[in-house]
């Protein structure tokens, strides 16, 4: 299995303003299994031919640990496992290239945000290596039904079940860890399923729609009217009216559009200074 070219970075622009933790690390890269027609990512990378979902490449170990002390050096607080593909896709089965990561950054006291769409997350070989003091976990679904998810056909990461299942028991030991409802697209959640699973933790994030994932991605989008750096967003009073419908104990909104961000900074989030909203 070939390497690629390390993606350790500092996020910038629009994104990197908003965002408290910019440092992003990949443990795979060139694509991910996961293929989500939604994918950002993706819609980057798939037209200059970078995007190869059947054959992602591994992160060389060599490159991954020198930009963990690269971390270290600069005082990085907390490094996000996976800026461009899912570092818990099928292939960490077989490469582990994440497990290892995962050790190098306890070894060197890096805390650690991991969001994923796999249940291998909360597998036992995993649980016994994460750094209560270190680890933060994000869970991403779109969907809580696994007949729905199978019809919608629009990536193929682990079954809802499977994800919920992952959050449940990262809860029960102890971890800092949320549901990731991103995108929130109203039309897949069912809202009193979702507010009955006793999770406690909840990030939410909408749908920002470009040339690309509108071609790949077929919902709805006449209600897309806010436009600001080459992407179409609900309009506030929009994304204020489908969240009201979440009751789960803590939300907190990730959010790129300059009035939304706004709001949900100063109105709504539990931490104005971090939208993620970590448990430090």
């Amino acid at each position: 299995m070939k390497s690629f070219s390390l993606f350790y970075k500092e996020v910038e622009g629009n994104e990197g303003n908003k965002c408290k933790y910019t440092t992003r690390l990949d443990t795979y890269g060139c694509g991910c299994q996961h293929d989500c027609k939604y994918c950002y990512a993706k819609s980057l990378l798939d037209f200059r031919g970078l995007w190869n979902p059947q054959k992602p490449v591994v992160g060389n170990m060599k490159q991954i640990r020198n930009a963990v002390i690269r971390a270290k050096k600069s005082k990085v607080d907390i490094v996000r496992l996976g800026g461009m593909t899912d570092c818990f896709q099928p292939l960490e089965k077989m490469y582990r290239a994440t497990y290892q990561t995962i050790k190098m950054l306890n070894k060197y006291r890096i805390g650690y945000l991991i969001v994923t769409k796999s249940h291998i997350v909360a597998n036992e070989e995993y649980l016994k290596i994460y750094d209560k003091d270190l680890a933060h976990f994000q869970i991403t679904t779109t969907c809580l039904d696994d007949d729905l998810y199978k019809k919608l056909d629009y990536e193929k990461a682990s079954l809802p079940s499977q994800r919920i299942e992952a959050i449940k028991k990262l809860q029960e030991n102890g971890f800092d860890v949320a549901i990731r409802l991103s995108p929130l697209i109203e039309e897949f959640i069912d809202f009193d399923k979702l507010n009955s699973l006793g999770i406690q933790k909840a990030q939410v994030e909408f749908l920002r729609v470009n040339h690309w994932i509108e071609k790949w991605f077929d919902v709805d989008y006449s209600k897309f009217t806010i436009k600001q750096s080459g992407y179409r967003h609900l309009p506030l009073e929009e994304k204020k009216r489908i969240i009201s419908k979440i009751k789960i104990p803590t939300i907190s909104v990730c959010e790129d559009e300059n009035k939304a961000y706004e709001y949900w900074k100063n109105n709504f989030n539990p931490n104005k200074e971090d939208c993620c909203n970590l448990r430090r």
